[in-house]
């Protein structure tokens, strides 16, 4: 079968047999993701490429073709468990898996009928991985589940890549890499667009691309994604460590990521005499401009410092980071003084699957140190103002971004042009120089320009989900300041 279309429809719909189990899309994929692999694993050890093996033989594909009934479902959690401790590929894989296939028929037809039955290895790279692929967009839209945090749109993807450039021979790098999306998009334009040797090849697949992941589930996700697609073969491109504990230098040419949005002051514990207390999660790091328990913040603060001098960025930030007072207007004046941030995109809602973000992407390149602001001009594309996207009906497409990487101009950002003029107050491309946004109130660069007709048409409001999305974040970041001001005051006593 190598029409991947036909290849996602009949997983997708034993998915749905699953799922009438109460099987959720993130469980199936994850079960996928385990079987998969073993599968794979068994094939690489077979003519044309006798690969040895990793995994014991009593633990191997084979060894699961051959149960059937309870002793299938007790064979499994055994290779669940003991892969789960092994090193490298294979137990970041299996890390903390768990059978959610409780009916022993279903997941022998799953093991037998669906996955034995395809020869994985001889499929095109790009079959496997628009398969897999399908199967985790199905799963970031499957709400319940939560999975679309790790999922960030491929077209806002696609263009953030287009319009950085990424290049052979670069150190590429996602500090909160979800899936995979920012690396493999990466990965992909690379090969459209540069004639690589056989020794570049290699270096691409697997000496190019890293990144960190925290959720288990997500970091399996990521590195099964990547494994489909070829990158990194057998090597371990994800780290299941915390991006945010540790500074590992300048060390990336390209940073590209959306870390995970929401903030948390604190965290709920129990102490050693068994009362509940709270934890502050205020990172205290040398090379940080600012101490705040602020996530988005400190994502911020921790991709320019793993950058090298001239290393380049694209990161997905919430609003909050552009306006908020006290570390966000530190680090925000820092940003501008270091590096050049010559490039935000104001995102509009309606994209992730959180709903009623408010985001924007900075583009940015760490430069030298030196006594002169590094950014002399921020541009600006407002793609927010009455631009209207759901996850469903009206879904952000290529398209949509197509006069933004216009505009950016990537082959050489030097010479742009503005949309926006006194003869034309609707352009969605403005520059702002760097004394003119220094003098704002706490260097504010949340900077919106366009009339909202929402605002005139109340038939063109928000529907209420929305709206309350909306107020509830507002609210919480008002909370957030208070609760960082009562804890100074408290620590003042």
């Amino acid at each position: 079968m190598s029409d991947p279309k036909q290849l996602v429809n009949k997983l997708w719909n034993y998915c749905d047999i699953l799922r009438d189990d109460g099987l959720s899309y993130g469980d199936y994929v994850e079960q996928l993701t385990f079987l998969l692999f073993l599968k794979m694993d068994d094939e690489r050890t077979k003519p044309p490429h006798n690969k040895k093996s990793e995994i014991p033989k009593d633990l191997n594909w084979q060894s699961l073709l051959k149960e059937d009934g309870a002793e299938l479902e007790v064979h499994y959690n055994k290779i669940l468990t003991t892969l789960g401790k092994q090193e490298g590929i294979i137990g970041v894989i299996f890390r903390k898996s768990q059978n959610r296939i409780q009916d022993p028929a279903k997941l022998r037809k799953l093991i037998a009928d669906l996955i034995d039955r395809e020869n994985w290895l001889s499929l095109e790279v790009d079959v496997k991985g628009d398969a897999y692929e399908g199967l985790l967009e199905k799963n970031a839209a499957d709400v319940k589940g939560g999975a679309g945090q790790y999922f960030t749109p491929r077209p806002l993807i696609n263009a953030m890549v287009k319009v950085t450039k990424p290049e052979s021979g670069m150190k590429i790098h996602d500090p909160a890499c979800g899936t995979g999306g920012f690396l493999l998009s990466a990965y992909n334009y690379i090969v459209k667009n540069h004639k690589l040797n056989k020794d570049e090849k290699h270096d691409l697949k697997h000496r190019t691309f890293t990144g960190n992941e925290i959720v288990p589930l997500a970091a399996r996700l990521c590195v099964m994604n990547l494994y489909l697609h070829g990158v990194n073969g057998e090597d371990v491109p994800i780290s299941p460590d915390d991006s945010l504990k540790k500074n590992p230098g300048g060390i990336y040419d390209m940073v590209l990521t959306n870390p995970p949005f929401g903030k948390k002051s604190s965290e709920k514990i129990v102490t050693e005499e068994g009362k509940a207390g709270s934890q502050s999660l205020v990172v205290l790091r040398d090379d940080f401009w600012a101490q705040t328990s602020n996530k988005q913040l400190n994502f911020l603060q921790h991709v320019r410092s793993i950058l090298k001098i001239n290393g380049r960025a694209a990161i997905v930030l919430p609003d909050n980071v552009l306006f908020e007072g006290g570390a966000g207007e530190t680090v925000r004046k820092k940003l501008l003084q270091t590096c050049d941030l010559h490039t935000i995109l104001r995102l509009p809602t309606g994209i992730f699957y959180a709903q009623g973000v408010k985001a924007n992407v900075l583009f940015f390149d760490k430069k030298e140190a030196s006594k002169d602001t590094a950014t002399k001009k921020v541009w600006i594309y407002d793609l927010r103002t009455n631009m209207h996207f759901t996850l469903k009906e009206s879904t952000l497409k290529e398209e949509a971004l197509d006069d933004f990487v216009k505009c950016y101009n990537p082959d050489n950002r030097f010479d742009r042009k503005a949309t926006y003029s006194a003869k034309n107050l609707e352009g969605r491309w403005r520059c702002f120089e760097i004394d003119e946004l220094l003098k704002r109130d706490k260097t504010n660069l949340d900077i919106f320009w366009i009339k909202d007709e929402s605002l005139d048409d109340i038939d063109s409001l928000p529907d209420p989900d929305v709206i309350a999305n909306e107020l509830v974040e507002d609210l919480e970041n008002a909370l957030e300041q208070l609760q960082e001001i009562a804890e100074d005051l408290g620590g003042k006593k």
